[in-house]
């Protein structure tokens, strides 16, 4: 039995570098952020300033694209930058060090409590007068107002825009990292562009009001989740916390609804006191639910006989008890903050025909969160540094001949399947017949 790794919400749906879900949260938070009381009101005055008033719809919508694109630029830039600075210092492995971990975890409570009004992030009124004078009208302009923008709406985009980012330093170890990190980041600034483009061709905003607030609290309770989410690869206790699941999600839904409906959003902290504790139980309720429902649906059992290895001695024993009942071998390599590790037990090996078929295997679990010297000789000997990575021999491989091999962490015989990413149930039948190693198996259908 395990538990997949709770992400963002939604982000989980495609957590192997960028899937449609993930792209659709990070829009989302664009548009959100928008809705802000530090953009919002600024969207018609700032289509106005870069020469949108008073032109066709034509030109309007070309300056709001112009404006935008600068966005996307700045945002893009920030991705990427991320993405290659992360990715080469291996920030994946560091997500299993408190000295890391605790920090981040701070700062994004921090900043959920900035989103509640504990405290307002503000830049210096000198600077942001220069970046409100930059551009001009036309094309140029309008691209050139959209690149400092961000700096100028920071009080209420920086929060969400570092959440974004520590989820991309998150996943910069998966191939396609440094794709993942600039695309999910200019989805987030069309995201952003979403209202310039309404207001360039004509159509009428809301009005401004406590509601832009209540959007704050939404990115607070947000923030919290997100800040158990890196503290999940910390505590079996938290990754493994969840009801039945049965039943175990609708009580973490019903739960936050409660938090919701009891003021986690609308009310606020700067009433008198009972209005204050209100809104603080509430929004610890909600977040509890977020958190709860979160775990719950992540939550996968594997019926497959796995065994956990920890040692040499222990992955010389399942060699030995593969060869000794003419099985082959499946060894999968993951760790906690490895999505798609996680992708591959809540999709691939929880497939019916998948688990059929693995259950005419020696089924081996190595955990490298924080590897031991015998699990990075492991990793050596099997070409495992890259994770996910899932090895499997044939039953006649006679791997038990090169465990001098195996403990000097020299390279072993090439294996007959070695999957490096996430892949569907069927792709991955295909490779293992394809191999030779399966039998009698037939390809299933992705279910």
């Amino acid at each position: 039995m395990t538990w997949t790794a709770p992400i963002l919400p939604l982000a989980e749906s495609a957590a192997s570098c960028g899937g449609i879900g993930t792209y659709a949260w990070a829009f989302g938070q664009g548009v959100l952020v928008d809705l802000t009381p530090c953009v919002y009101p600024l969207i018609p005055v700032t289509v106005a300033i870069f020469g949108a008033k008073g032109v066709s719809k034509a030109k309007a919508l070309f300056l709001a694209t112009a404006y935008v694109l600068g966005m996307a630029t700045l945002y893009t830039s920030l991705g990427l930058g991320v993405a290659l600075l992360a990715g080469g210092a291996g920030f994946g492995t560091w997500l299993a060090n408190p000295v890391v971990v605790v920090p981040l975890v701070l700062i994004l409570l921090a900043l959920a409590a900035s989103m509640f009004g504990a405290f307002e992030l503000q830049l210096p009124s000198s600077l942001e007068t220069k970046l409100s004078s930059v551009g001009g009208a036309g094309p140029m302009g309008a691209f050139l107002m959209g690149l400092v923008s961000g700096l100028v709406s920071a009080p209420c985009t920086g929060p969400v825009l570092l959440n974004l980012l520590a989820f991309i330093a998150a996943s910069a170890d998966q191939p396609g990292g440094l794709f993942f990190g600039g695309s999910l980041l200019f989805t987030y600034a069309l995201g952003m562009g979403t209202l310039f483009f309404a207001v360039a061709l004509g159509a009428s905003l809301f009005k401004p009001g406590p509601w832009m607030d209540h959007i704050k609290s939404v990115f607070g309770i947000a923030l919290i989740v997100m800040a158990f989410y890196f503290m999940r690869p910390l505590s079996p206790a938290l990754s493994g916390f969840v009801i039945n699941p049965q039943w175990g999600l609708w009580l973490g839904v019903g739960i936050f609804v409660v938090g919701v409906a009891a003021g986690a959003v609308h009310r606020s902290f700067h009433g008198p006191m009972s209005e204050k504790l209100t809104k603080g139980a509430a929004v610890a309720v909600a977040s509890f639910g977020a958190i709860l429902a979160l775990n719950n649906f992540m939550y996968v059992e594997l019926t497959a006989d796995w065994k956990q290895v920890e040692t040499l001695d222990e992955l010389e024993a399942a060699i030995a008890r593969a060869e000794e009942a003419g099985k082959p071998i499946l060894i999968d390599f993951g760790a906690s903050w490895c999505n798609p590790c996680h992708e591959l037990e809540s999709q691939t090996f929880s497939n019916p025909e998948v688990e059929a078929e693995l259950a005419k295997y020696e089924l081996i679990k190595i955990d490298v969160s924080d590897p031991s010297e015998d699990q990075e000789a492991m990793q050596a000997a099997l070409d495992a540094k890259e994770l996910p990575s899932v090895v499997v021999y044939a039953s006649d491989a006679k791997i038990s001949e090169h465990v001098d091999t195996l403990r000097a962490g020299e390279p072993l015989p090439e294996p007959s399947v070695h999957v490096t990413t996430f892949v569907p149930p069927d792709e991955f039948l295909s490779r293992l017949a394809g191999s030779g190693v399966q039998a009698n198996a037939s390809i299933c259908s992705r279910g």
